[in-house]
């Protein structure tokens, strides 16, 4: 008998991508059952319809979030016509490909609007393209001197072009993706603590991202990145060290102390404490039998 101990096992080979990529395979990973390379709905199912002007269908991720904040604060600083049905989108289910959603937003995410305040409903879909409408449509948290709202808009197309870099990009690679890419994980973790510092030497210099007043700009970054200065995004807040970042969670902890926040961070929401969840939103009343938690609690 050999004493010889075994030979260690060979590394895998790298991967070399074909000529033409095909998809003969789950990808693997958190999202795997419903991530496909094409567009359209699997299947029949109209959405549902309320009584208020603004129909919205959609899911508390950051995303969602931005949406419901927006539409309770319009409607703490009295615009009746921001009354709003908010239907729960389970996006891990698959509700997003149905044919009434579909319809409503063809890239099958959430959130999406319908505004039916009109003769005929308007739809409006992605999250940067629904606060607009709304602070347009409401004339609100848009300043009015030119200068300021590029400096507003500004921040706002920020969130939109930097986020997927924290969500699909460092998100995926260090919580969801089915094993660990040292060289992914240190391409995104890098560019995220390069965001934060964008945002702290911002908030360095004012007390909101556009500049002494809360704006929608505020209502767009602050449920991505005031989640991630908590450490409530994919439990990476100790791996990026998110509490060196003083004046974004000085600014993150302001604007959660805002009631119409508060309320708007719980709608449509199927995770951590149930006090804290109002899947549906039809009425005002419908928050009085709920704890509206601040950003921080599980």
């Amino acid at each position: 008998m050999s004493t010889e101990p075994p030979s260690p096992p060979s590394p895998p080979s790298p991967y070399v991508p074909p000529k033409v990529w095909t998809w003969n395979k789950a990808s693997g990973g958190r999202f795997a059952n419903i991530n496909r390379p094409i567009a359209g709905p699997t299947h029949e199912k109209a959405l549902p319809r309320g009584r208020h002007p603004m129909q919205l269908y959609s899911l508390a991720t950051p995303n969602g979030v931005k949406v419901t904040v927006m539409l309770e604060e319009l409607l703490a600083r009295g615009h009746a016509g921001a009354e709003y049905d908010a239907w729960l989108v389970r996006i891990h289910e698959g509700e997003q490909f149905g044919s009434g959603f579909v319809a409503v937003n063809p890239n099958s995410k959430i959130p999406a609007l319908l505004d039916c305040s009109g003769p005929e409903p308007v739809r409006v879909f992605e999250s940067g393209a629904i606060l607009l409408h709304l602070a347009q449509k409401f004339g609100e948290f848009l300043p009015a001197d030119p200068a300021a709202r590029a400096e507003c808009l500004s921040w706002l197309f920020w969130q939109m072009g930097s986020a997927p870099y924290l969500g699909g990009g460092f998100g995926h690679f260090y919580a969801y993706a089915p094993s660990k890419i040292e060289y992914a994980i240190d391409r995104f973790a890098m560019e995220v603590k390069r965001q934060l510092d964008v945002l702290d030497r911002r908030l360095a210099e004012s007390a909101y991202l556009a500049g002494d007043e809360y704006s929608v700009a505020d209502i767009a970054v602050w449920p991505w990145y005031g989640a991630l200065a908590k450490g409530l995004l994919y439990e990476g807040g100790e791996f990026l060290q998110v509490h060196e970042y003083r004046h974004v969670q000085r600014w993150t902890d302001l604007i959660a102390e805002r009631p119409a926040v508060r309320r708007g961070r719980m709608v449509n929401r199927i995770q951590g404490q149930p006090s804290s969840q109002l899947h549906e939103r039809h009425d005002a009343s419908d928050f009085d039998m709920r704890t509206q938690d601040k950003m921080g609690s599980p």
